[in-house]
């Protein structure tokens, strides 16, 4: 199983920790973002990762190599210009399709695509299970939590639009294909489980969010589905008082190192 960490943003809400370094590499208790994410990765048995670089990408690949890269086959997606979520996925998408013309059963192996600044205890073993047990062809973890963007999904956990705010209306994927029904607003996490069909499905191009492909597809009646994380400790590390704040986490056991 492969993995992609999405580390090529700006980081510019988390300036001024981010005027000389990329966010990536941003330390809490003396760890990395980067090297928090790619052991929770090796963790689960993932030893391949592909990450997208932008922002002093220079100064990953040497913290990279500097690390051994940390016992993993890593590679590097190099954005010239940024690309979002989407595009970002959609240029490393070679490196997910490496073996399978060798190797059919490949074929439809699920990989992790995890935001570097986000900091969870989500039990990916029991997502990319849920994720397989349900032919999905992506997997979103979501928490029942505030946010400024909401994703809505019905009662069978499919995917069937967006919000803005708890007060803004909603933008639905098309009636004709999904039929009035209860919708449940809640807070997408950072953390993907998606099946390598869905690679040439992104029609879309140049920078866009996955978020746009995930909603054009599930008009197409496609399988995105909901992954409720909501027993799991999650933080957003965004902001210089997030990374406080889950620094003081850890020092608590909050969440186990």
């Amino acid at each position: 199983m492969k993995a992609m960490i999405l580390a090529a943003g700006l980081g510019s809400r988390l300036r001024p920790l981010t005027d000389h370094r990329p966010k990536a590499l941003v330390e809490i208790n003396g760890r990395t973002l980067l090297q928090i994410t790619l052991s929770r990765l090796r963790g689960f048995g993932i030893r391949e990762v592909i990450i997208n670089v932008h922002h002093f990408a220079d100064m990953i690949v040497e913290y990279l190599k500097k690390n051994h890269n940390f016992g993993m086959r890593i590679e590097i997606s190099r954005e010239d210009v940024l690309l979002d979520t989407g595009g970002g996925l959609k240029k490393a998408a070679a490196f997910f399709a490496e073996h399978s013309a060798q190797d059919s059963s490949r074929l439809d192996t699920p990989f992790i695509v995890h935001n570097v600044d986000v900091l969870s205890a989500i039990d990916l073993r029991r997502m990319v299970q849920f994720h397989e047990d349900n032919r999905a062809l992506a997997t979103l973890a979501v928490q029942d939590r505030k946010t400024s963007r909401y994703l809505l999904f019905d009662d069978q956990l499919q995917l069937c639009g967006r919000r803005s705010g708890s007060d803004q209306p909603p933008e639905l994927v098309p009636s004709s294909l999904v039929p009035p029904r209860p919708l449940h607003a809640l807070a997408f996490s950072g953390i993907h489980v998606i099946s390598p069909r869905l690679l040439p499905m992104m029609t879309e191009s140049g920078a866009f969010s996955i978020i746009t492909s995930y909603l054009r597809l599930a008009a197409q009646a496609e399988k995105i589905l909901a992954f409720r994380a909501d027993e799991y400790y999650w933080r957003d590390l965004g902001r210089s008082e997030d990374v406080a704040r889950a620094a003081l986490d850890l020092e608590q056991n909050v969440i186990a190192q």
